[in-house]
């Protein structure tokens, strides 16, 4: 499909988009499959913490990044985001670039969607500021990374396959929740390299409506994360996020995210949740520590027009 440039009556000189924290609730790992990604089988959920993003008209495409993990971006021109808006602009026939500007504050390499998180919500803004509403954005996220369709959607999803076979959940309940990163990136290919043991899929259903934390609980069983053991292996600090969690009063669960390193808890309520916060905070002053919540279906919401 090729679709022009907006017309002049609909251009606006830029949008912002969020791009929200992703959230691993279990994730199981199946068979390698014949393209060599395994099979996998997740519930995700997103948080109300996440980067921002600024695009503006400009006549190449620029990547312009501040924030707290600005300096881990990939300085490479074949950082995601980029590649992202190069491929939507050629889909697209698009001729122009754009100017994007990445306020980073999530973690990289950390296991809740970062880059995949960028690059979608790059789609989601270029399709609004293009005026391309009719071009069909899920190709391109499957095929720029197996958390990039998910990411593209931003709200609770059943997600099978690598990543690119979606089934939108009912919106999950606005829990209090704390996302702690201890500052170790992590290969994701280095920790299915040491998987041992997988739950595979197919032992999990899709859950009817979760409209609380003890349905959430329950639901969740002993899911858990196939690649929290492996991951633990080559980071044992991961362990010791978990083992900081489980000290906390009013801590319901706590697990890793994805390939990790960021684990996420649960909490009662949102002062427990703010307790822990704190106190994890000033115990690792070199953990990123964020206070936050579940979000709801609307997690990737746009950001005003300029």
């Amino acid at each position: 499909m090729s679709i022009g440039p907006a017309p002049e009556s609909r251009r606006v000189a830029g949008v912002g988009v969020f791009a929200p924290a992703k959230i691993n609730l279990f994730l199981h790992v199946g068979e390698k499959r014949p393209d060599g990604y395994h099979a996998l089988e997740s519930l995700i959920a997103f948080a109300e913490v996440g980067d921002r993003i600024q695009i503006t008209a400009a006549p190449e495409f620029s990547l312009s990044a501040s924030g707290p993990f600005a300096a881990a971006l990939p300085q490479s021109e074949d950082n995601l985001v980029l590649k992202a808006a190069r491929i939507l602009a050629r889909r697209a026939g698009v001729q122009q670039g754009a100017a994007i500007k990445l306020e980073k504050n999530l973690p990289v390499a950390a296991g809740i969607g970062g880059g995949s998180a960028d690059a979608a919500a790059v789609l989601r803004g270029l399709q609004r500021f293009w005026g391309l509403d009719r071009f069909d954005l899920f190709p391109l996220a499957a095929e720029l990374g197996s958390d990039v369709p998910v990411c593209l959607l931003s709200r609770a999803c059943w997600v099978e396959g690598r990543g690119e076979i979606l089934t939108p959940q009912p919106p999950l309940p606005r829990l209090a929740t704390v996302l702690v990163n201890p500052g170790v990136a992590i290969s994701t290919a280095a920790v299915f390299a040491s998987l041992n043991a997988r739950s595979g899929t197919g032992a999990v259903q899709p859950p009817r409506a979760l409209e609380s934390l003890w349905d959430v609980i329950g639901y969740l069983g002993d899911a858990g994360n196939d690649l929290e053991a492996p991951a633990c292996q080559i980071a044992p600090v991961i362990q010791e996020v978990l083992s900081a969690f489980d000290r906390e009063p009013g801590c319901a669960l706590a697990a890793m995210s994805g390939s990790g390193s960021t684990c996420f808890a649960f909490f009662h309520a949102h002062d427990f949740a703010r307790g822990a916060a704190e106190r994890i905070a000033a115990d690792h002053p070199d953990w990123w520590v964020s206070l936050t919540q579940l979000a709801g279906p609307d997690a990737g919401r746009a950001g005003p027009e300029i």
